[in-house]
Protein backbone atom coordinates (compact mmCIF):
# COMPACT_ATOMS: atom_id res chain seq x y z
CA UNK A 1 0.00 0.00 0.00
CA UNK A 2 1.27 3.54 -0.71
CA UNK A 3 1.79 5.93 1.85
CA UNK A 4 -0.49 9.30 1.94
CA UNK A 5 1.20 12.03 0.83
CA UNK A 6 2.10 13.95 3.69
CA UNK A 7 0.16 17.62 4.00
CA UNK A 8 2.22 20.41 3.63
CA UNK A 9 3.16 22.58 6.41
CA UNK A 10 0.81 25.61 7.17
CA UNK A 11 3.70 27.73 6.50
CA UNK A 12 4.39 26.61 3.53
CA UNK A 13 4.43 28.81 0.29
CA UNK A 14 3.60 31.58 2.63
CA UNK A 15 5.38 34.89 3.02
CA UNK A 16 7.04 35.58 5.79
CA UNK A 17 6.28 38.14 8.44
CA UNK A 18 7.98 41.49 8.00
CA UNK A 19 10.26 41.76 10.84
CA UNK A 20 9.48 44.41 12.72
CA UNK A 21 12.49 47.43 12.95
CA UNK A 22 14.04 47.50 16.04
CA UNK A 23 13.00 44.88 17.80
CA UNK A 24 15.33 41.34 17.35
CA UNK A 25 13.95 38.42 15.20
CA UNK A 26 14.09 34.98 17.59
CA UNK A 27 13.67 31.39 17.33
CA UNK A 28 10.32 30.00 18.86
CA UNK A 29 12.20 28.02 21.14
CA UNK A 30 13.83 31.69 22.70
CA UNK A 31 11.55 32.29 26.27
CA UNK A 32 9.85 35.24 24.82
CA UNK A 33 7.62 37.23 27.32
CA UNK A 34 5.14 40.05 26.49
CA UNK A 35 5.75 43.49 26.94
CA UNK A 36 2.80 43.95 28.77
CA UNK A 37 4.51 41.61 31.68
CA UNK A 38 7.75 42.71 30.92
CA UNK A 39 6.69 45.89 32.40
CA UNK A 40 4.63 44.40 34.97
CA UNK A 41 7.54 42.32 36.46
CA UNK A 42 9.91 45.28 36.54
CA UNK A 43 7.25 46.53 39.64
CA UNK A 44 6.50 49.33 37.47
CA UNK A 45 2.65 48.60 37.15
CA UNK A 46 -0.09 46.15 36.30
CA UNK A 47 -0.33 44.43 33.33
CA UNK A 48 -3.54 46.36 32.29
CA UNK A 49 -1.65 50.07 33.14
CA UNK A 50 1.34 48.79 31.33
CA UNK A 51 -1.03 48.29 28.16
CA UNK A 52 -2.16 51.97 28.60
CA UNK A 53 1.91 52.79 28.69
CA UNK A 54 2.00 51.06 25.25
CA UNK A 55 -0.91 52.49 23.64
CA UNK A 56 0.21 56.03 24.33
CA UNK A 57 3.93 55.48 23.32
CA UNK A 58 5.63 55.45 26.27
CA UNK A 59 7.74 52.39 26.16
CA UNK A 60 10.63 51.75 23.77
CA UNK A 61 12.13 48.56 23.14
CA UNK A 62 15.73 48.06 22.00
CA UNK A 63 15.01 52.15 20.94
CA UNK A 64 11.89 51.96 19.18
CA UNK A 65 8.40 53.13 20.25
CA UNK A 66 6.07 50.28 20.91
CA UNK A 67 2.63 50.89 20.44
CA UNK A 68 1.47 47.42 19.56
CA UNK A 69 -0.20 45.56 22.13
CA UNK A 70 1.02 41.80 22.12
CA UNK A 71 4.63 42.70 21.53
CA UNK A 72 6.72 40.46 22.66
CA UNK A 73 10.28 40.84 23.81
CA UNK A 74 13.61 38.48 24.83
CA UNK A 75 15.05 38.99 28.64
CA UNK A 76 18.16 40.56 26.51
CA UNK A 77 16.11 43.63 25.06
CA UNK A 78 16.47 46.84 26.23
CA UNK A 79 13.00 48.15 27.49
CA UNK A 80 13.03 51.36 28.55
CA UNK A 81 10.32 54.08 30.20
CA UNK A 82 11.27 57.38 30.05
CA UNK A 83 15.41 57.50 30.83
CA UNK A 84 14.78 54.65 32.88
CA UNK A 85 15.79 50.88 31.36
CA UNK A 86 13.51 47.95 33.37
CA UNK A 87 14.43 44.80 34.15
CA UNK A 88 13.21 42.12 33.23
CA UNK A 89 13.10 39.49 36.34
CA UNK A 90 9.42 38.72 38.27
CA UNK A 91 8.72 41.00 41.41
CA UNK A 92 7.72 38.45 43.92
CA UNK A 93 6.10 39.79 46.80
CA UNK A 94 5.46 37.77 49.97
CA UNK A 95 3.95 38.55 53.10
CA UNK A 96 5.20 36.26 56.63
CA UNK A 97 4.21 35.85 60.01
CA UNK A 98 7.82 35.31 61.34
CA UNK A 99 8.41 33.50 64.74
CA UNK A 100 10.73 33.67 67.44
CA UNK A 101 14.12 32.84 67.01
CA UNK A 102 14.69 33.51 62.98
CA UNK A 103 17.44 35.75 61.95
CA UNK A 104 15.71 39.08 59.40
CA UNK A 105 18.91 38.66 56.85
CA UNK A 106 19.79 36.70 53.96
CA UNK A 107 22.64 35.08 55.36
CA UNK A 108 24.34 34.39 58.87
CA UNK A 109 27.91 33.81 59.32
CA UNK A 110 26.85 32.23 62.54
CA UNK A 111 24.09 29.91 60.86
CA UNK A 112 21.25 30.35 62.94
CA UNK A 113 17.93 30.39 61.26
CA UNK A 114 16.97 32.83 58.88
CA UNK A 115 13.18 33.87 57.57
CA UNK A 116 14.20 32.63 53.75
CA UNK A 117 14.76 28.76 55.59
CA UNK A 118 10.81 29.25 56.18
CA UNK A 119 10.46 29.81 51.89
CA UNK A 120 12.45 26.84 51.20
CA UNK A 121 13.38 26.72 47.64
CA UNK A 122 10.14 28.06 46.42
CA UNK A 123 11.34 30.97 44.17
CA UNK A 124 14.63 31.23 42.31
CA UNK A 125 14.71 34.43 42.50
CA UNK A 126 17.00 35.83 45.64
CA UNK A 127 14.43 37.76 47.84
CA UNK A 128 15.10 39.91 51.17
CA UNK A 129 13.59 41.53 54.20
CA UNK A 130 11.94 44.62 53.96
CA UNK A 131 13.62 46.83 57.01
CA UNK A 132 14.22 43.88 60.02
CA UNK A 133 12.45 42.11 63.30
CA UNK A 134 15.35 40.88 65.48
CA UNK A 135 15.07 37.88 66.99
CA UNK A 136 12.71 37.50 69.78
CA UNK A 137 9.95 39.46 67.66
CA UNK A 138 7.36 38.29 65.80
CA UNK A 139 4.55 39.07 63.18
CA UNK A 140 3.97 40.94 59.80
CA UNK A 141 7.60 41.00 57.85
CA UNK A 142 8.03 41.90 53.90
CA UNK A 143 9.84 40.10 51.72
CA UNK A 144 10.91 40.61 47.95
CA UNK A 145 13.25 41.69 45.38
CA UNK A 146 12.22 44.91 44.26
CA UNK A 147 14.45 46.94 45.48
CA UNK A 148 12.65 49.86 44.52
CA UNK A 149 9.66 49.79 46.75
CA UNK A 150 12.17 48.23 49.57
CA UNK A 151 14.03 52.05 49.16
CA UNK A 152 10.81 53.76 49.53
CA UNK A 153 9.40 51.42 52.56
CA UNK A 154 12.21 52.18 54.52
CA UNK A 155 13.09 55.62 54.21
CA UNK A 156 12.35 57.77 56.58
CA UNK A 157 11.12 60.70 54.78
CA UNK A 158 7.59 58.18 53.54
CA UNK A 159 6.58 57.46 57.45
CA UNK A 160 5.55 54.19 57.15
CA UNK A 161 3.53 52.96 59.86
CA UNK A 162 4.07 49.87 61.81
CA UNK A 163 2.02 48.40 64.67
CA UNK A 164 3.07 46.46 67.32
CA UNK A 165 1.37 44.53 70.40
CA UNK A 166 3.67 45.11 73.20
CA UNK A 167 3.48 42.49 76.57
CA UNK A 168 5.62 44.70 79.51
CA UNK A 169 6.75 42.74 82.75
CA UNK A 170 4.57 45.40 84.78
CA UNK A 171 1.17 47.51 84.43
CA UNK A 172 2.41 50.51 82.10
CA UNK A 173 1.33 53.50 84.27
CA UNK A 174 -0.79 55.90 82.55
CA UNK A 175 1.59 58.97 83.54
CA UNK A 176 4.10 57.05 81.41
CA UNK A 177 1.82 56.67 78.21
CA UNK A 178 1.53 60.33 78.09
CA UNK A 179 5.03 60.54 78.17
CA UNK A 180 5.09 58.27 75.03
CA UNK A 181 2.63 60.16 73.52
CA UNK A 182 4.24 63.38 73.53
CA UNK A 183 6.85 62.19 72.44
CA UNK A 184 10.64 60.82 73.57
CA UNK A 185 13.93 61.97 72.89
CA UNK A 186 16.11 58.93 71.57
CA UNK A 187 18.99 58.39 69.64
CA UNK A 188 19.14 62.04 68.59
CA UNK A 189 15.54 61.92 67.42
CA UNK A 190 12.39 62.90 68.82
CA UNK A 191 10.31 59.69 68.59
CA UNK A 192 6.23 60.87 68.58
CA UNK A 193 4.01 57.41 67.98
CA UNK A 194 0.95 57.82 65.86
CA UNK A 195 -0.90 56.15 68.38
CA UNK A 196 -0.33 54.35 71.95
CA UNK A 197 -3.09 52.81 73.84
CA UNK A 198 -3.77 49.80 75.97
CA UNK A 199 -4.08 46.88 74.49
CA UNK A 200 -6.34 44.92 76.97
CA UNK A 201 -8.26 47.00 79.36
CA UNK A 202 -8.30 44.10 82.03
CA UNK A 203 -4.24 43.58 81.81
CA UNK A 204 -2.30 47.15 81.63
CA UNK A 205 0.81 45.11 80.78
CA UNK A 206 -0.19 44.64 77.52
CA UNK A 207 0.19 48.30 75.11
CA UNK A 208 -0.48 49.05 71.43
CA UNK A 209 1.98 51.58 69.65
CA UNK A 210 1.83 52.78 66.47
CA UNK A 211 4.34 54.77 65.13
CA UNK A 212 6.75 55.28 61.81
CA UNK A 213 10.05 55.94 63.08
CA UNK A 214 12.83 53.67 61.20
CA UNK A 215 14.98 53.36 64.29
CA UNK A 216 16.76 49.84 65.54
CA UNK A 217 14.93 47.91 68.13
CA UNK A 218 12.63 51.38 68.99
CA UNK A 219 9.40 49.74 70.56
CA UNK A 220 11.79 48.33 72.73
CA UNK A 221 13.95 50.64 73.66
CA UNK A 222 10.86 53.67 74.26
CA UNK A 223 9.89 51.47 77.05
CA UNK A 224 13.18 50.49 78.22
CA UNK A 225 13.50 54.34 78.64
CA UNK A 226 11.19 54.39 80.72
CA UNK A 227 11.96 51.27 83.18
CA UNK A 228 10.07 48.70 81.67
CA UNK A 229 11.27 45.58 80.01
CA UNK A 230 9.86 44.25 76.96
CA UNK A 231 8.66 40.38 77.58
CA UNK A 232 7.18 39.70 73.69
CA UNK A 233 7.18 41.84 70.92
CA UNK A 234 4.89 41.48 68.06
CA UNK A 235 4.36 43.91 64.95
CA UNK A 236 0.56 43.07 63.98
CA UNK A 237 0.78 45.39 61.01
CA UNK A 238 3.40 47.12 58.71
CA UNK A 239 2.17 49.59 55.28
CA UNK A 240 -1.16 48.78 55.91
CA UNK A 241 -0.26 44.98 55.40
CA UNK A 242 -1.55 42.50 58.35
CA UNK A 243 -1.29 39.06 59.52
CA UNK A 244 -4.93 38.41 59.32
CA UNK A 245 -5.70 34.55 58.38
CA UNK A 246 -1.55 34.20 58.68
CA UNK A 247 -0.55 31.72 61.46
CA UNK A 248 2.82 32.24 63.00
CA UNK A 249 5.30 31.07 60.63
CA UNK A 250 3.58 30.54 57.24
CA UNK A 251 3.58 33.02 54.17
CA UNK A 252 1.85 33.92 51.75
CA UNK A 253 2.26 36.17 48.18
CA UNK A 254 0.71 39.57 47.89
CA UNK A 255 -2.13 39.76 46.05
CA UNK A 256 -1.91 42.40 43.00
CA UNK A 257 -4.28 44.70 44.66
CA UNK A 258 -2.14 44.71 47.84
CA UNK A 259 1.63 45.61 45.76
CA UNK A 260 -0.02 48.33 43.47
CA UNK A 261 -1.27 49.71 46.96
CA UNK A 262 2.34 49.38 48.21
CA UNK A 263 3.51 51.08 44.70
CA UNK A 264 1.55 53.83 45.19
CA UNK A 265 3.99 55.17 48.22
CA UNK A 266 5.84 57.92 46.77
Amino acid sequence: MRNKKRAPSKSFGQKPRPRSRGLRKTQDTEPQIRLNKYIANAGICSRREADVLIRKGAIRVNGQVVTELGTKVMPGDKVTYGEKTLNHEKKIYVLLNKPKDYISTVDDPRERKTVLDLLGKTFKERLYPVGRLDRNTTGVLLLTNDGNLTKRLTHPSHRVKKMYHVHLDKALKKGDMLRIAQGLELGGEKVIPDQIAYANPDNKKEAGIELHSGQNRIVRRVFEHLGYKVTKLDRVMFSGLTKKNLPRGKWRQLSEKEVNILQLIS
